[in-house]
């Protein structure tokens, strides 16, 4: 086996606790902004003080309802300030937090209520609270349930206006490194979503050797705009980050605004998913295009992927630094005013990113650093910062995180942030953690001589075609997730003469495209499907793809679905994984047209 490991530079104690680093903001830095929250159209600054009033009132509340510690308390709602506040709330109730995507179902909300045996809960709206009751029967120790929209933040600090500082105390002082601060349900791309155990010591070890990677975004100075769910890990560990290294902290739960928000927040950092930022550069793509401009925006992308790629070799030449400095003018600049025109960087996780994109985006100025991880391992394991870059690798491990090899390629971690197990199911803990601690990620990877983790494959999604050629789809996914017509797809051709794959189109990007072919703009992608254009323009995008792979694991026919795989039917978490099994089922008529003769 390889195996590869950084010393780690934060060591968590056994009596450290979460709740310490802001009970340590609010002595020690009270009157300073800690986050902004944006009301009535305006962003409203909330002093570190503020906020530990809000959450020490919500936790007095929780304690009058009768959550006891180590109790499990639901919080189900977008991204916002409220969530940030209940999240700190619970815990400084000494209580466990239970994050639910807004966009679950009732069955899934039913299976968490029911398995994390969760004692109350917090959702957004009364929707929620509707779909909570209609499951309570199958959550039989779920008690008080409090809807945000309807001020459950001031619900709850008037029914524990009574609730002396000393119980708050008490509650505070039965939590330690050991004590479980949150159960995080797998997305479930394959069967039941299982509660991963994290505890105080697991954010506080990641968060406290992560964050010294980040030191130039997350500071004192900085500022961070979170738009991914708050019940996914990594938005929730950046939070955590950005409270340790009072980074000011904003929400915003609409991404149809977006580039609206980050005009006006300004952040200096953001996380994201690599498709949010496919579309930033597919957008701006489209734009150029639309302008006239669009041979202008190609070379300057070409020059700023170049410039990035000359940073590990040496550094550019004079021509190409004079045409970088060009570009930075008529191109790069706009790009990062886009974004609010002061961030320096960003993080992007859950699934690759790929080099092109990876060197464009450092190109212009914003470098994005891909990092690996899981739930069950607090979030990142790996990550690329300034002193240990290499696109096209998702870094080294964390200080204080090893990871290695095993001999059929099984990327396995072990170190302070790998949870303590999954939730009520010994089982399914003896069968991913090992005798010796290390958790078995199911992803395949390899690493290089410096250290460096890369990502090949998912050990289950491996296909074996007919003639025994193992492939993983991830690396073909990838690429043609990269062209701007298109939105998702799945590769295929387990058991098959050879691979094919289903794609589907972006409809935010189609208008754009049919208006540059003289077509009808209200033309939808059911109507697009054996269109030889759009077809002719596919091919291409999949005769890219297959430059990144073998003659035998090349993709040799598609088909364009007139649908989209989203979460909203199923085809996706919320994470925006893709459910293999369940896009297989729904799809199979279309998979086999592909082998038809």
């Amino acid at each position: 086996m390889r195996e590869y490991s950084v010393p780690a530079t934060t060591e968590v104690g056994p009596d450290e606790a979460l709740t310490d680093m802001l009970a340590e903001n609010v002595a020690e830095h009270g009157d300073e902004v800690g986050l902004r929250v944006r009301r009535n159209g305006q962003w409203q600054d909330v002093t570190w003080k503020e906020f530990g009033d809000q959450v020490r009132g919500v936790a007095k509340g929780l304690i009058a309802a009768g959550v006891a510690p180590g109790d499990r308390v639901a919080l189900q709602a977008k991204t916002r300030y409220e969530w940030t506040v209940c999240d700190f709330a619970i815990w400084t109730a000494g209580a466990v937090v239970v994050p639910i995507y807004e966009t679950s179902s009732s069955d899934q909300v039913a299976w968490i209520l029911s398995d994390s045996e969760a004692t109350a809960a917090i959702v957004e709206r009364d929707e929620h609270a509707t779909a909570v009751e209609s499951v309570r029967e199958q959550a039989p120790s779920l008690g008080p349930v409090y809807v945000l929209d309807d001020d459950a933040v001031g619900t709850l600090t008037q029914a524990g206006k009574d609730v002396p500082d000393s119980r708050l105390d008490d509650r505070r002082a039965t939590l330690g490194a050991d004590s479980l601060a949150t159960l995080i349900y797998t997305s479930g791309t394959t069967g039941r979503p299982k509660g991963c155990e994290l505890t105080h010591g697991n954010f506080l070890f990641e968060v406290g050797n992560g964050m010294s990677l980040l030191g130039r975004f997350m500071n004192v100075q900085g500022s961070l705009l979170l738009f991914i769910p708050l019940a996914h890990v990594l938005a929730r560990v950046i939070q955590v980050g950005a409270v340790k290294t009072r980074t000011v902290i904003g929400h915003t739960p609409d991404v149809s605004n977006l580039l609206g928000d980050l005009a006006e927040f300004k952040p200096t950092f953001v996380l994201d998913v690599p498709r949010v930022f496919e579309k930033v550069f597919n957008g701006a793509k489209g734009k150029a295009e639309a302008a006239g401009k669009g041979k202008i925006f190609d070379k300057a992308a070409q020059v700023a992927m170049d410039w990035s790629r000359a940073q590990d070799d040496g550094g550019p030449g004079l021509a190409l630094k004079a045409q970088h400095a060009l570009f930075d003018k008529l191109v790069y600049g706009k790009l990062r005013s886009a974004l609010g025109g002061r961030c320096m960087g960003a993080i992007s996780g859950g699934a690759p990113l790929g080099e092109r994109l990876g060197h464009f985006f450092r190109g212009i100025g914003v470098p994005v650093f891909e990092g690996y991880g899981l739930t069950e391992t607090t979030a990142a394991a790996a990550v690329n910062h300034d002193d240990a870059f290499r696109i096209g690798t998702v870094g080294r491990p964390l200080p204080g995180v090893a990871a290695c090899i095993a001999d059929d390629g099984e990327i396995l971690l072990r170190g302070g942030v790998v949870m303590r197990g999954y939730w009520k199911n010994d089982e399914a803990t003896r069968e991913n953690i090992d005798t010796d601690g290390w958790f078995h990620t199911g992803d395949l990877g390899e690493i290089d001589s410096d250290g460096f983790l890369k990502i090949t494959g998912r050990k289950k999604e491996i296909l074996v075609t007919a003639g025994g050629k193992n492939v993983a789809p991830a690396v073909l996914e990838d690429r043609l997730r990269s062209h701007r017509l298109i939105s998702q797809c799945i590769v295929v051709g387990d058991q098959r003469p050879f691979i094919g794959a289903l794609i589907t189109l972006d409809e935010e990007a189609l208008p754009g495209w049919l208006e540059a072919k003289g077509k009808a703009g209200d033309l939808t992608p059911a109507q697009l499907q054996d269109d030889e254009e759009l077809l002719a323009e596919i091919d291409t995008a999949v005769t890219d793809a297959n430059k990144a792979v073998s003659q035998a694991e090349a993709i040799k026919k598609f088909r364009v679905l007139g649908t989209d795989f989203t979460e909203d039917n199923g085809m996706l978490t919320p994470s925006l994984k893709l459910k293999r099994s369940v896009v297989m089922k729904e799809f199979g008529n279309e998979v086999e047209a592909l082998y038809s003769r």
